[in-house]
């Protein structure tokens, strides 16, 4: 009979479960941040507490963090042109519906990859969406 391995309790640092949606996302206070297409009232409201101005309509100049809101595949279209308006240590968050057929985590790597991004997180935004991280790669910083 194989060895069967004991798996010891998770590190304090390495067990998220207890972080809040902000933190998870990497959010800190003085940070440019644009919010594209999310409509999470609480999440709005978290963000507020920790980034009083973080813009909607359009993302800032050099943002260090955009979340793109993407129901849909034609809201990842905007993928490619987000990419030009991040620092080269920033990152997308692409923010899609769980468990859909019109938009699977397939055509959200599909985006990223193709605006020359690489994803390297992902994260439960809600108990409908989740988030998955886009940035630069290392290589092209």
């Amino acid at each position: 009979m194989p060895h069967k391995k004991t798996s010891s309790p998770r590190e304090p640092e390495r067990d998220y479960s207890h972080r809040s949606l902000i933190d998870k996302l990497g959010v800190k206070p003085g940070q440019r941040i644009g919010v594209l297409g999310v409509e999470d009232p609480l999440f709005l409201n978290e963000l507020a507490k920790r980034v009083p101005e973080f813009a909607r309509e359009k993302p800032p100049t050099g943002a260090d963090m955009i979340l793109l809101g993407a129901e849909n595949r034609k809201a990842l279209a905007r993928v490619t042109a987000l990419a030009s308006t991040i620092q080269k240590a920033g990152a997308i968050w692409i923010v899609y519906p769980k468990g859909q057929t019109h938009i699977r985590e397939a055509d959200v790597m599909a985006a990223g990859k193709s605006a020359g991004l690489t994803d390297n997180k992902v994260c439960r935004f809600s108990e409908t969406h989740t988030a998955l991280r886009f940035v630069i790669p290392v290589a092209r910083r």
